[in-house]
């Protein structure tokens, strides 16, 4: 067969974290889930990694890791992320490379991809050679090989930048068929070059592209039509006709190999397309089944057939910029398109901002780090990489000592590492996204500026050096379309400033929040660790003072700092404490009790004056807690408002029940006022039956008759989430005790209220589950049922049931 199909799929997400407190703080545009990383993850990363295939009656006869059949790459940040959060997902794509390799001649699907997605033709070559070792660094601690190829953020490509690629050992990447210059047979002589600009080069093949510095690398470039259809033009609506428009466009009149390939965003399968997954596995299952084309991936196919041709490219070029990379520095034309009349002139003076930044921190990085380590600062920072994905303390140890000729003292240990992690944040704040869209002060854009902020508040930091005046001046340079936002000047000062975190704050945070958890003596949260020495708390009716000592360390720095702490919850979210450098055990002591005295005579608002004596300027508030941990406060102090306003609802239900009723029944519309009343009586305590431990299917079943009766229109997506959240874990504990013939009876039973009532639940992990008992359990019980054994014959009867009602069919 000489027809060959490889799919690529380009799975990324930006980084996220807070630079400060390294996790994703909560992002209420992705509810009802946490995050945007956690919500993609749900609706495609995980999704690819157990796909559907149905038959004619829609039934699932069989479940599929995509990422075993495709090429494709996971942006690195992105996955430390899923390692830490979630690692089912995380697992299940290692596993498919691993699978992968015995299908495609020992050779894996997954690529690697330049390490935080920046615009490479637009960085210096310092950067670049650091992208690209931090790539591959990544993907080999990851995977556990080196990896053949890497991704180009936006697949923006240069000669430098193909260079910096072929120096670390990278064989190919995959570029836009617009990104070709000319092509010649290899070989050939100056008049066999062929033009090929305006993406008329020949997709089917691998081409040769050699390099001033003497080394070459492989590239090839996709079907851009049919990923245009599978992107933007609906293809994945259906299996059969993408397996079609896959296999339709090969030369049928030659002889010689032919590799349809197609590259999209990975989420184009199941998040931009809702079962995306399943288009491309049906499709895939369907090319194999009837042997329309062999199915594999890039390398593999280069080591069948090496190239034959080879081309030159057309220099700072990318995937999705027609204007070349301008995209990501000038007011190309190129955006989202949801917004027509804003501009986008904020892109040239925001990376000017950044750039001057940069060229600011080389000096202060090199002369600070030549005082440390007598290598070269730059292959410290190259192998930085080493402590990002490990930051256990003997990996650390381990990493100063190999690279300094002598014993650091701690606060030079402090030093080294403020040095790299400035130099990491320098990296970041170029990731790519922060100038594709439409707005300098959109979360994209924001994320990277923070990330400059960081860079500064360390610089600053290490060498007293002010440049964040300088720094706003040129951000204020980058104008916002939105009136009231001004400029990213303006943006840094009134949301990134507020934001910035030290030790001081994260002191604050950590008293504030031991009034609400009963904390050990040694704890880490976020990127910090807490080693308390003393604390002491005293209650009052509602009133709490927590008064303290404690060491907080940075796990990323080790800059650590003693602190004495008072904090008073007068109820709710009134809070007021004070945080400062430990001073004497005399001074400690003397707070305490001045404190403890006015806090027992219940002397409020002489406790408040005397925090502020204590503490003089270094006071602090509800507001300074972390974004998570304020939602977490205000929800449990929601709780009890809640319910006293539930009480009251039901109240009124009681009463006006009758009535209400009687106007149903005559077609009356209920006033507002008691339908809503209804409305919130019904949906609360819908919601609490599904998060119960055990759902009351009595209860359910008589809510939604209620609900038919009384024609409500129930909060569907947050019932639909509890729901989805219920089944997932009692499969989950099915999962772990599959012999439960009585939990399948309960989950059949609730599973057939939810499928007639107005709720659609995801039943994507409750299949997953169901699956693998049919794989691994069935047979034996059903063995034991064919020999008379009536337990195993209850067992088999209620899987049946359960795996029916979830669609499946084998």
């Amino acid at each position: 067969m000489n027809k060959y199909i490889c799919v690529h799929g380009h799975f990324y997400q930006p980084p996220r974290e807070n630079p400060w407190l390294n996790e994703v703080e909560l992002q209420e545009s992705a509810y009802p889930y946490h995050d945007w990383n956690e919500r993609i993850t749900d609706e495609c990363y995980a999704r690819n990694s157990a796909s559907r295939i149905l038959n004619g009656q829609n039934n699932i006869v069989d479940i599929i890791n995509n990422y075993a059949l495709m090429s494709f790459n996971f942006g690195p940040t992105l996955l430390e992320w899923m390692q830490r959060k979630a690692p089912d997902t995380y697992q299940a794509i290692l596993d498919a490379d691993k699978q992968s390799m015995e299908r495609f001649s020992g050779h894996g699907s997954a690529l690697a991809q330049v390490y935080n997605h920046l615009i490479m033709p637009l960085a210096n070559e310092r950067d670049k050679e650091t992208q690209v070792i931090w790539g591959i660094y990544d993907f080999r601690k990851r995977f556990g090989r080196l990896p053949e190829g890497m991704w180009l953020a936006e697949t923006a490509a240069d000669t430098p930048t193909l260079e910096a690629l072929a120096a670390q050992g990278i064989k190919f990447t995959i570029l836009s068929p617009y990104q070709a210059r000319r092509f010649r047979k290899i070989g050939g002589d100056d008049a066999a070059w062929e033009n090929v600009e305006g993406a008329k080069i020949n997709p089917r093949r691998p081409y040769l592209c050699h390099l001033p510095s003497g080394k070459e690398i492989v590239l090839f470039f996709y079907d851009a039509p049919v990923s245009q259809g599978i992107a933007f033009e609906g293809l994945l609506n259906n299996g059969e006709v993408l397996a079609k428009r896959l296999t339709g466009s090969y030369d049928e009149t030659s002889k010689d190999p032919q590799l349809m390939h197609i590259a999209t965003d990975g989420e184009t399968y199941g998040h931009h397309h809702r079962f995306g997954e399943m288009a491309l596995s049906y499709a895939m299952h369907q090319i194999e089944e009837e042997q329309l084309a062999r199915i594999t991936i890039y390398a593999e196919y280069l080591q069948l057939f090496p190239p034959q041709y080879e081309v030159e490219i057309i220099e700072n070029t990318s995937w999705s910029c027609v204007h070349g990379v301008e995209r990501w520095r000038s007011n190309c034309g190129c955006n989202s398109g949801g917004n027509p009349k804003w501009n986008q002139e904020w892109r040239a003076p925001l990376r000017n901002a950044f750039d001057w930044l940069r060229d600011q921190l080389v000096p202060l990085y090199e002369q600070e780090m030549q005082k440390l380590t007598p290598e070269d600062p730059w292959a410290a920072r190259n192998d930085y990489i080493q402590i990002v994905m490990d930051r256990s303390e003997k990996n650390v140890e381990k990493f100063i000592k190999s690279h300094t000729s002598r014993e650091l003292t701690p606060e030079e240990k402090v030093r080294f590492l403020e040095l790299l992690e400035m130099q990491y944040h320098t990296m970041l704040m170029y990731t790519s996204c922060g100038w594709f869209f439409d707005e300098v002060t959109g979360i994209e854009t924001m994320q990277d500026i923070f990330y400059a902020a960081r860079a500064l508040q360390l610089a600053q930091l290490i060498s007293q050096a002010n440049l964040e005046a300088h720094f706003i001046e040129l951000l204020s340079l980058a104008k916002s379309n939105i009136k009231s936002q001004v400029d990213a000047g303006h943006a840094y000062i009134t949301i990134v400033k507020p934001t910035m975190v030290d030790l001081l704050r994260v002191s604050a945070h950590y008293a504030i929040s031991s009034l609400f958890a009963a904390y050990p003596d040694n704890i880490d949260f976020y990127s910090f660790h807490a080693a308390t020495k003393h604390y002491q708390m005293r209650t009052v009716g509602r009133q709490k003072l927590a008064v303290g000592q404690a060491t907080i360390t940075s796990k990323i720095t080790w800059q650590e700092i003693f602190v004495t702490f008072g904090v008073l919850h007068l109820g709710d979210h009134q809070l007021f404490g004070g945080v400062r450098e430990f001073v004497s055990e005399e001074a400690f002591g003397l707070m305490q009790a001045d404190l403890s005295a006015a806090f027992e005579k219940g002397n409020t608002s002489e406790t408040i004056m005397l925090l502020d004596k204590h503490f003089e300027s270094h006071s602090y508030s509800f507001w300074h807690l972390f974004k998570d941990d304020q939602e977490k406060i205000l929800t449990k102090v929601l709780t009890r408002t809640m319910q006293n306003i539930e009480n009251d609802f039901q109240q009124i239900y009681d009463n006006n029940y009758p009535l209400m009723v009687a106007m149903k029944s005559l077609n009356m519309h209920l006033p507002r006022a008691l339908q809503q009343t209804v409305e919130y009586i019904v949906d609360t305590k819908l919601k609490r039956v599904l998060e119960a431990a055990l759902p009351d299917i009595t209860e359910l079943k008589d809510l939604r008759a209620e609900a038919v009766l009384m024609k409500l229109k129930l909060n569907t997506e947050t019932l639909n989430f509890a729901a989805t959240q219920q089944i997932d874990q009692l499969m989950k504990r099915l999962g772990e005790h599959p012999d439960n013939s009585r939990l399948m009876q309960v989950l059949v039973e609730l599973i057939t209220q939810l499928e007639s009532s107005e709720m659609e639940p995801d039943y994507w992990l409750a299949q997953n589950v169901a699956f693998r008992i049919k794989q691994n359990e069935y047979d034996a019980f059903r063995e034991r049922m064919d020999q008379g054994d009536a337990a195993a014959t209850e067992w088999c009867n209620a899987f049946d049931a359960l795996y029916n009602i979830l669609n499946l069919k084998v």
